[in-house]
């Protein structure tokens, strides 16, 4: 195979972010997936969304397990942490990685085989522990690296490049995100940038499980008439609850949460200090009422709409550290004091459980 290197020198008049670097910056090796991937349009918009955010790359720590979109992240952030784990066992290497070390960002990227088959329990456990992370699936439906079976979550009807129908029904990961606990939770399409790159910044500064499954066609064995994960198919059905922007700093005063309707915004103040702000473009949608998401994505679906947008996110989220009171500093920065305090710290928390 022939390997294609990007050039080091970059142009002198390329646009800086505040923290110093350009765009390329943020950019990886050269992609090996098929030409036209949705994935590789995804790798784009989270190059996108870190320059935009003034993010550090050696801050971010990007994992992911096996499959065509597991390889994405060599794609970007070339500069940052990265760890390439067994089949559906990213979720539990970047639980242990958030533990030990709270300072950085972690970035989990997925598949629909990785995290809805094989995973399907190490995702489920993640959202409902509250990992503090951005867990994106690129879902396309198939498994791309073996040919085109269906995967768990091809949707009941939908018929194969060969022309086989799918008789199971779909594991609809935004569905699960929601039920297990999530506090944001998003889906878009990777065809849409506009959308999917202040999706993903939002999911940077939130303070709990942010998950966004991202429809992404497989141009090789999914982009073809009666698939439901095509190119064609998600335009002609796209159901956009809202918009999202991102401001810098936020305000000190912003909407109640469930007080806007159609066409009003909703301002929320995020971990960070960030300011996202919520259009409302389905009157029937309250982002903020997890139940309520979960019905209205439900009775979309139902009618055969893809439902994108922000469809849920909890202003007040915990993470996995407050629900432990482990300690601010990071684990690998304690020293031998800290993590051997001796006989009597022992005797006391031992007596504790007495």
């Amino acid at each position: 195979m022939t390997y294609i290197a990007k050039p080091r020198l970059h142009h002198p008049t390329l646009a800086k972010n505040k923290v110093g670097y350009t765009r390329r910056d943020y950019e990886g090796k050269v992609s090996t997936l098929c030409a036209g991937c949705g994935h590789d349009s995804i790798s784009a918009a989270i190059v996108q969304a870190a320059w935009e955010m003034d993010v550090e790359p050696h801050r971010v720590a990007k994992l992911s397990g096996i499959g065509c979109s597991s390889k994405t992240p060599d794609y970007f952030l070339g500069a940052s942490h990265g760890f390439n784990t067994v089949h559906g066992r990213m979720p539990s290497v970047l639980t242990g990685a958030a533990l030990a070390n709270r300072e950085l960002l972690y970035l989990g990227v997925s598949g629909d085989g990785d995290s809805a088959s094989i995973g399907l329990g190490q995702f489920a456990h993640a959202m409902r522990r509250g990992v503090r992370m951005v867990y994106i699936v690129e879902n396309n439906g198939v498994y791309g690296l073996t040919k085109g079976q269906f995967s768990a979550t091809a949707d009941r009807g939908s018929k194969s490049k060969k022309g086989a129908l799918n008789s199971d029904n779909p594991v609809d990961l935004v569905g699960l995100a929601l039920q297990l606990g999530a506090t944001y939770v998003a889906r878009s399409f990777s065809g849409d940038k506009a959308q999917l790159v202040p999706l993903i910044k939002g999911a940077f500064a939130h303070g709990g499980a942010a998950f966004i499954d991202v429809i992404s066609p497989c141009v090789a064995f999914n982009n073809h008439a009666g698939s439901t994960r095509s190119y064609d198919h998600v335009r002609e059905h796209n159901e956009a609850v809202n918009r999202i922007d991102f401001i810098d700093l936020a305000r000190p005063t912003f909407a109640e949460p469930g007080s806007f309707g159609p066409g009003e915004v909703l301002e929320l103040p995020q971990a960070d200090g960030t300011l996202m702000r919520l259009r409302k473009l389905h009157a029937e949608h309250d982002p903020t009422d997890r139940v309520a998401a979960l019905t209205h994505v439900q009775a979309l679906q139902a009618k055969g709409e893809v439902p994108t947008g922000l469809l849920f996110v909890d202003p007040d989220a915990r993470d996995l550290h407050a629900a432990l009171n482990t300690v601010p500093r990071a684990l690998n920065a304690l020293d031998e004091a800290a993590l051997c305090p001796g006989g009597a710290a022992l005797a006391k928390i031992n007596s504790g459980l007495r």
